[in-house]
C-alpha cells in the first residue's frame, strides 16, 4: 500500500474534529482577557487625565446655580477629591474601553454561533456602541437640565452644599441609565431577528417590562427622588415600544414571506 494511501486510511480511522481543544479554548480566553484587561487600563489613564475637565463639566450647574444663591460642591474627608478623581477615570476607562472589551467578549463567544447568529451579534455590537455612546452623551446634556430642576425646589436664601461623591455618582447613574436605555431597543430586535422572542411575546410581557423598567430607574436615581425616576423611565419606555414596532414589521414580513413560500408551493 502505497504512503498515500495509508496516510487516507489512518486519517478515516481517527476521530473526525469536535471543535477547539479545551486548551486552545483557554489561551484564546487569556489572550482576549489580556487585550481587554489591557484596553481598560489605557482607558482608565486616559480618563484620569481627563478627570479635570469631566470635573469642570459636572460641575458647571452648580457654578450655575452659584451665581442665584450659595451653592458650593463639598469633600466630606480629606482623600475625597482623589477617591472622586479615581472614580471619574475608572468609569470614563470602562466607557472609552467598551468597543474592545466587548469585541473581544463576542469574538471570544463567536466560533460557538452559526453564520446567521454571527452576523446578527456582531450587528448587535456594531449598533449598540454608537447607541451607548449617544446616550451617554445624552444623559450629559440631560443632568444640567435635571440639576437645575431639582435645585429648584429650594428657596434662593437656602444654601446648596453637595457632597462630591453623592452628587457625581448621581450623574454616573443618569449617564450609565440613558446609554443602557439607547441600547435596549437593539438588544430586543436583536433577539427577535434570532428567533428567541417574538414580537407577541414581547407585547405579551409588556407588564413585566414596565415594571423592570420602573425598578431600574429606582435603582439608578437617588432615594425618594421620584422625578428623576420618571425622567429615566419614560424614554426607556419609549425606546422599548419602538423595539416592539420593528419586532412586529420583521415578524409580519416573515409572516407574509412564509405564505408566499406555501401558496408557490401549492400551485406547484
Amino acid at each position: 500500500m502505497s504512503a498515500l494511501a495509508a496516510d487516507a486510511v489512518g486519517a478515516s480511522r481517527s476521530p473526525a474534529p469536535t471543535g477547539m481543544p479545551l486548551s486552545s479554548h483557554l489561551r484564546e480566553a487569556r489572550t482576549r482577557s489580556f487585550r481587554a484587561v489591557a484596553a481598560l487600563l489605557v482607558g482608565v489613564a486616559a480618563g484620569y487625565l481627563l478627570s479635570d475637565q469631566i470635573l469642570e463639566v459636572v460641575r458647571a450647574p452648580i457654578t450655575a446655580l452659584a451665581e442665584s444663591r450659595d451653592a458650593s460642591l463639598n469633600y466630606d474627608s480629606i482623600t475625597g477629591a482623589f477617591d472622586l478623581k479615581l472614580k471619574i477615570a475608572l468609569f470614563a476607562g470602562v466607557a472609552l474601553s467598551s468597543p474592545v472589551w466587548m469585541y473581544e467578549l463576542l469574538a471570544f463567544l463567536a466560533p460557538g454561533l452559526n453564520t446567521r447568529e454571527k452576523k446578527y451579534t456582531f450587528g448587535f455590537l456594531a449598533a449598540s456602541v454608537p447607541l451607548f455612546v449617544g446616550g451617554c452623551l445624552a444623559g450629559l446634556l440631560l443632568f444640567p437640565h435635571m440639576v437645575e430642576l431639582l435645585a429648584s425646589f429650594a428657596s434662593t436664601e437656602d444654601s446648596t452644599l453637595l457632597q462630591a461623591s453623592y452628587y457625581v455618582d448621581f450623574i454616573l447613574k443618569i449617564v450609565l441609565a440613558t446609554g443602557i436605555a439607547f441600547v435596549l431597543p437593539v438588544f430586543l430586535v436583536m433577539l427577535n431577528l434570532l428567533g428567541v422572542v417574538s414580537a407577541r411575546a414581547i407585547a405579551r410581557s409588556w407588564r413585566i417590562v414596565i415594571v423592570a423598567i420602573v425598578l431600574f430607574s429606582a435603582i439608578v436615581t437617588p432615594a425618594a427622588d421620584v422625578l428623576s425616576m420618571f425622567l429615566i423611565a419614560v424614554p426607556m419606555t419609549v425606546l422599548f415600544l419602538v423595539a416592539l414596532l420593528v419586532a412586529g414589521l420583521h415578524d409580519s414580513r416573515a409572516e407574509r414571506k412564509a405564505a408566499e413560500s406555501v401558496a408557490g408551493a401549492t400551485e406547484g
